[in-house]
């Protein structure tokens, strides 16, 4: 093996790596954007997609996207696992890279079209149909406009150019999950009964940013790595920079758009603005100088944003914004080659744009990969979801949406430890828009004292006589809570439940919003303390509180008072103030 196969292998593989991490990237940014309830469901589909879509590639999809020159799909050498020699594939692509570590590098992108699917259709496709469909995608569909563009095919044939995937990869993903989002319908809730959209907030954003620099990184192996040789370190250094010149521009144009015309700096709209600076590069990153990006970057962080927002009015959900990122911004920066090609930025760029003296043919043919790419894979994607919805459905019931994936689907939860919830069933088998609740368990057995346990639970008394008890609970901010607890020492009173909860007032709490729709219920952080007195006053409670609390000014709080009919310590069926204790 010589030195240039040693070295081009290593780069190839590093760089596979790189986008293979990006599966992490897919799942931390996709979960974080979900609610906490659903959670578990995502991480599993961002497992299962790599899992099936290998093998759909593996056992067919490589085949069908370089198994020889026929314009429209590979016809030879189609099973590689059955061949014993690969000598066919030893010129694809690349003579200087192995052939296994060539079809790890494009298994990779493969996986990634795949995932792409995901984040449009979360929290409500069945998981089995998400896995057929992923395999019928990776199996087949890929495999196709892969051949069309990468494998020889007649788009190749035309001068489409398409150096790291705008359209083989994020595209085709992009039309697979818009037709599923589509026909799956948007998640309950979403819409209100005039047709408008309502904020269902992600549960984890600090998840998703750090999903997002994992793709950060992911896209300098998706991007340079798509050279396929080290040969020329030039190359791969242009390659870099463009791709991070158009994502920092998009994180700032997007920033600045969404505070524009939303109000405020939405985190979500920065982190796919970032994500869209990413894809609407991968087209023409080895065509573009960094001038270029730089502008292509700054268009695609503000056409995302837009793009969110129409896909919401239009009833599409997409609960990441994949099809604003992936769908949008793979066109647009398909267009940009036609647009911004210049030749010579790179030893790859051999023909210039419209912009750069090149005239229409370069962008014409964009054009034409474009509306191609898009019908097929839109029409081929919808067939395999009706077949799907006919036979094993995909959509989940209404009462399982309700209650989330990771219970109805799995059967655990990603936040064990949280404070469960009463779950809401739905009527009607799960079709209808009826909700009821589930009526909590009756306690059996109310008081353990003095009790065998052949007592009969009916004459358990529950009351009894003696010093009287008062609860007093105390909702604040959470800042007071030191203040508070400094004042009450002091008079004595040293058992203290303190509980973080959410809620407003007279004052309505603070305006919030997500993806530019308002958030119904303004929330804000408390504090609630609860206290059982018996020997010291109640008045000298409320007062020290109020001494401690009060600034005149909204938000100091309340105080709630409630007689205590009785307290039972479990563990010595002690009753009363006695119970209240050493606890």
């Amino acid at each position: 093996m010589t030195t240039t196969m040693i070295v081009d292998t290593f780069w190839v593989m590093f760089a596979a790596v790189l986008v293979f991490f990006m599966n992490l990237g897919f799942a931390a940014v996709e979960s974080g954007f979900a609610r906490s309830k659903n959670t578990v469901n995502i991480l599993s589909k961002n497992f299962i997609v790599f899992a099936v879509s290998s093998l759909g590639f593996m056992i067919l999809g490589w085949g069908l996207m370089f198994g020889g020159d026929n314009p429209f799909v590979g016809t030879q050498q189609l099973f590689i696992l059955n061949n014993s020699s690969l000598d066919f594939y030893k010129d694809t692509l690349t003579s200087d890279v192995p052939f296994w570590g060539k079809f790890f590098f494009q298994l990779v992108f493969c996986g990634t079209a795949a995932t792409i699917v995901s984040g449009a259709v979360a929290e409500r496709v069945k998981y089995i149909a998400f896995i057929v469909f992923s395999f019928a995608l990776t199996l087949v569909i890929y495999p196709i406009v892969g051949h069309w563009i990468w494998g020889g095919g007649w788009l190749a044939n035309l001068g489409f150019l398409d150096f790291a995937g705008d359209t083989v990869v994020h595209s085709v993903g992009g039309w697979a999950a818009l037709s599923g989002a589509i026909i799956l319908g948007p998640r309950y809730g979403k819409y209100d009964k005039d047709g408008k959209p309502k904020a269902i907030p992600g549960h984890n954003m600090s998840l998703a940013v750090i999903g997002l620099f994992v793709l950060w990184l992911g896209w300098f192996g998706f991007n340079p790595g798509s050279t396929m040789s080290f040969q020329n370190p030039g190359d791969v250094a242009h390659i870099f920079m463009t791709t991070n010149t158009a994502a920092i521009a998009a994180v700032l144009t997007a920033t600045a758009t969404s505070w524009i015309f939303i109000g405020k700096p939405d985190l979500g709209m920065t982190i796919n603005g970032c994500l869209a600076g990413l894809v609407g590069i991968t087209g023409s990153c080895a065509y573009v100088s960094v001038t270029s990006s730089l502008i292509i970057g700054a268009i695609a962080g503000i056409i995302v944003v837009f793009a969110v927002l129409f896909f919401d009015r239009k009833k599409i959900d997409d609960p990441v914004g994949a099809t604003s990122v992936h769908l949008v911004c793979g066109i647009f920066g398909t267009l940009c080659v036609g647009l911004f090609a210049q030749e010579g930025v790179t030893s790859l760029s051999e023909v210039n744009g419209l912009f750069f003296g090149g005239g229409l043919s370069l962008l014409w043919a964009e054009i034409i990969g474009i509306v191609a790419v898009g019908v097929f894979v839109f029409a081929a994607s919808a067939l395999v979801w009706f077949i799907l919805h006919k036979t094993i459905g995909i959509r989940v019931s209404l009462e399982e949406e309700i209650q989330g994936l990771d219970i109805g689907e799995h059967g655990n939860s990603a936040y064990p430890d949280f404070a469960i919830v009463a779950p809401i069933m739905a009527t009607d088998n799960g079709n209808g828009d009826r909700i009821t609740e589930i009526s909590p368990l009756e306690p059996t057995t109310p008081s353990f004292h003095n009790v065998s346990p052949e007592t009969p639970t009916s004459i358990i008394n529950v009351t009894r006589t003696g010093p009287k008890m008062t609860k007093v609970t105390i909702i604040t901010n959470q800042e007071k809570m030191t203040q508070l607890q400094n004042a009450l020492d002091k008079i004595g009173i040293t058992g203290l439940t303190v509980t973080n909860v959410l809620g407003y007032g007279m004052q309505k709490g603070h305006e919030e919003y997500y993806r530019g729709a308002p958030v119904k219920t303004r929330l804000l952080p408390k504090v609630q303390i609860d206290i059982v007195v018996c020997k010291i006053p109640v008045e000298t409670v409320v007062e020290t509180v109020k001494r401690a609390l009060y600034t005149g000014k909204m938000g100091d709080g309340k105080i709630f008072i409630y007689d205590v009919e009785n307290v039972i310590k479990i563990s010595t069926g002690e009753e009363g103030y006695d119970a209240l204790q050493d606890d």
